[in-house]
C-alpha cells in the first residue's frame, strides 16, 4: 500500500465514497505523496513517453509555428511565452531553438512555465536557466501571449457518471464490500436522471478542464494572442470509458497504488473548444496531429536530418516519424486545436481547405 493510498482510505472511512475527480487531484497533485509532485515520470525509464520526448523535430515545428504567430500578431514586446505543463523542458527548450530563426523573438518572449511540481521545476530549471514559474495560468501577468499546452488536458480530473438500467450514477471511489481495497464503485447522481443513454453507457465530464480553458478563452479576449492545444482524444462529445492508469508504460486498473501511476482520460475537444469561446476566444477546426505537423515541414526535416545521419540513427529517425505522424500511432489519435483572439486571422495551418 502506498502512503497516499492509506491517507485517502482514511478519507473515505470519515467522509465516505469519494468523487473521481477529486481522487486523480489527490493520486497526480497531492503535495507530498502525487505522482507528478514526486517523480520524473517520463521516458524509457519513466512510466511514458511524450512526443517532445520521441523528437526534437516535433518541438521544433511549434517554435515556427509560435514565431509565425508572434509576426502575425505584430511582434509584440515583451509577450508572454506560456507552456501549461511543461514536463522536463525539452519542448520549450526546442522550439526556443528553432525560433531563433525569428529576429527579436527570444528578446521580446517572457518565458512563463506553469508547473506545480518542484521536482519537474528542477528539471526545467537545468534545461531553460532563470525563466517565470507559476502555480496556474491566473498567476501569469496579463499582456500579448502566445501559449501552448502539449498532453496537459489529459491529466486534468473527470467526473464520470454511468447509466444503470435508465438512471445515471456518478461513479466514485469506495474500498469494496470488504473495506480492504479501493475500487470504483456507483453512487446517485446528483444532477438528476442525466441525458438520455443506453444502458451501460459512460459519459465524462471536466468541469477543472472547463475552467481552464474558458481563462485561456478570457485571457485572448483581453488581450492579442494564440493558443494551441495540442492531445489525445476525439473530436466529437459522446459516451465512453477513457480513463486509463499507467505504470512503466504498461497499464494498470485505475485505483492501483494511487500516486505512483500516470491517471489520464481522453480529451474532448468539442467541449474543450466551446469553453474557450465561451471565455471570448475564436477557435479554427481542429486537425490530427499529422496533418499539423505535415503542413508545417515535417518530412523535409526529418529528411534534412536523415541526410546527415549513419545508418543506425536514419532508423531511429524512422521510428520517431512514424510515431510521431503515422495515422496509426500518434498521428490520427493525436488532435491539435488553434485559439486566438477575435478579429484575428486564423492562425496557419488551421482553416485550410
Amino acid at each position: 500500500m502506498t502512503k497516499l493510498e492509506a491517507i485517502i482510505r482514511e478519507m473515505i472511512v470519515a467522509e465516505g465514497p469519494m468523487r473521481l475527480d477529486r481522487y486523480m487531484a489527490l493520486a497526480l497533485g497531492h503535495p507530498r505523496h502525487g505522482y507528478y509532485t514526486t517523480r520524473d515520470p517520463f521516458g524509457a525509464a519513466g512510466d511514458f513517453v511524450t512526443a517532445p520526448e520521441v523528437s526534437q523535430v516535433f518541438g521544433e515545428l511549434i517554435g515556427v509555428w509560435c514565431a509565425s504567430a508572434w509576426v502575425a500578431l505584430g511582434q509584440p514586446a515583451p509577450f508572454n511565452l506560456i507552456e501549461l505543463g511543461p514536463g522536463r523542458g525539452t519542448l520549450m527548450a526546442d522550439f526556443l531553438r528553432a525560433a531563433r530563426v525569428m529576429p527579436g523573438f527570444r528578446e521580446a518572449a517572457r518565458v512563463s512555465l506553469v508547473e506545480m511540481s518542484p521536482t519537474l521545476r528542477a528539471l526545467q530549471k537545468q534545461l531553460l536557466g532563470e525563466v517565470h514559474w507559476y502555480d496556474s495560468l491566473d498567476e501569469v501577468p496579463q499582456g500579448a501571449s502566445i501559449l501552448v499546452a502539449n498532453e496537459f488536458f489529459d491529466a486534468i480530473p473527470i467526473r464520470q457518471f454511468q447509466n444503470n438500467g435508465g438512471t445515471w450514477f456518478e461513479r466514485v471511489v469506495g474500498l469494496g464490500d470488504t473495506g480492504l481495497q479501493l475500487g470504483l464503485a456507483e453512487a446517485p447522481d446528483l444532477m438528476g436522471q442525466g441525458p438520455h443513454g443506453e444502458d451501460g453507457d459512460i459519459i465524462e465530464w471536466s468541469p477543472q478542464r472547463d475552467a481552464i480553458a474558458t481563462a485561456i478563452g478570457a485571457r485572448l479576449a483581453a488581450h492579442p494572442g494564440v493558443a494551441l492545444v495540442i492531445d489525445y482524444g476525439h473530436l466529437k462529445t459522446a459516451p465512453g470509458d477513457t480513463l486509463q492508469a499507467v505504470r512503466a508504460h504498461k497499464p494498470v486498473p485505475v485505483t492501483a497504488a494511487p500516486g505512483d501511476c500516470d491517471l489520464t482520460s481522453h480529451v474532448d475537444f468539442e467541449a474543450l473548444g466551446k469553453a474557450l469561446r465561451a471565455g471570448g476566444a475564436a477557435t479554427a477546426p481542429v486537425i490530427t496531429q499529422r496533418e499539423f505537423l505535415l503542413a508545417m515541414g515535417f518530412e523535409a526535416r526529418f529528411a534534412a536530418l536523415a541526410a546527415k545521419a549513419d545508418g543506425a540513427a536514419r532508423q531511429i529517425l524512422d521510428r520517431a516519424k512514424s510515431r510521431l505522424a503515422d495515422r496509426e500511432q500518434m498521428g490520427n489519435l493525436f488532435k491539435v486545436l488553434a485559439a486566438h483572439t477575435q478579429g484575428l486571422a486564423t492562425p496557419y495551418p488551421f482553416g485550410q481547405s
